[in-house]
């Protein structure tokens, strides 16, 4: 990945995608492998040419009807911020990075800063409390892994932390990361790569960050996504229920498993999703 070093402006533009890099044979012998041991499961096998693996059973055995832990007890490194979340003795309640052994099965870097990077923000309230600030960041990669996760310090005084949604609390944001850290490492990771999400366009507006529009995936603006909702924008909620089969955002919001989830939805359909946005591509340029 190319870092660009220096200060970052209020507005950052993140720079265009560059060529992904080719996978090594031995990569491909054990994907190989790991196909062939999931073709009875369809959810399952989404091994993409690019060594892509979902986790699929692991994020359905730790979020299938569960909601997220009130605590997520994070420790991130300075340099990356790398989730290292602590197991608990409650199944339901386990860390939700716990894709890691099955990512390991596969011959996969389980830490991978993957071609693809699904992002969710949790916010809270400033001034009148209906204008947002970014209070935690949280990055999964393509493997169904919590790469990045970081709470931030409040640089105006929060009027409405909004836990009931956000899960945010005051004890939360003591020990976080100057916004200019944060926002700096974020575009690091992401530069030159495909983003995914739901409703990204508030994700990037509390970063303020912008990110090349060819290389976003927005769950909510996904037109086959919108036959579960007879034609209106569905929510990640509803997307995650009808179209995974499993229950997120039950109570307080955690951006870790709402992260997993958009990934999730984006792989189950990112052949026909790539298929479509080549398609137009092509069209635009024959006119």
């Amino acid at each position: 990945m190319s870092n660009e070093r220096g200060n970052l402006s209020s507005r950052v533009k993140v720079q265009q995608p560059v060529a992904s890099q080719k996978k090594s044979g031995g990569r491909r012998r054990k994907q190989g492998r790991n196909v062939k041991d999931n073709e009875a499961n369809d959810y399952a096998n989404i091994i993409r040419k690019d060594g892509i693996s979902s986790n699929w059973e692991n994020f359905k055995r730790s979020h299938l009807h569960s909601e997220k832990p009130s605590d997520p007890r994070v420790e991130s490194e300075a340099n990356r911020g790398v989730c290292r979340m602590k197991s608990t003795t409650d199944t339901n309640r386990s860390s939700v990075c716990s894709a890691d052994r099955h990512a390991k099965k596969v011959g996969t870097d389980s830490k991978e800063i993957t071609k693809v990077i699904a992002i969710d923000c949790e916010m809270v309230g400033i001034d009148s409390g209906k204008d947002n600030m970014l209070a935690r960041v949280s990055l999964v990669n393509a493997h169904g892994n919590c790469i990045y996760d970081k709470y931030v310090l409040p640089s105006e005084p929060v009027v409405d932390y909004r836990t009931h949604v956000s899960g945010i609390r005051p004890k939360d944001l003591h020990n976080g990361e100057p916004f200019e850290t944060v926002q700096k490492e974020v575009a690091e990771i992401l530069q030159g790569r495909i983003l995914v999400g739901h409703a990204l366009r508030n994700d990037l507006k509390v970063l303020f960050l912008s990110h090349p529009r060819r290389s976003v995936r927005d769950t909510s603006r996904y037109k086959p996504f919108r036959k579960f909702t007879n034609g209106r924008t569905p929510s990640l909620r509803k997307l995650a229920e009808d179209v995974l089969g499993v229950k997120i955002q039950q109570g307080e919001h955690d951006s870790v498993t709402d992260a997993k989830a958009a990934m999730q939805l984006y792989l189950m359909y990112r052949k026909e999703w790539e298929k479509s946005l080549h398609s137009k591509s092509g069209s635009s340029k024959t006119k």
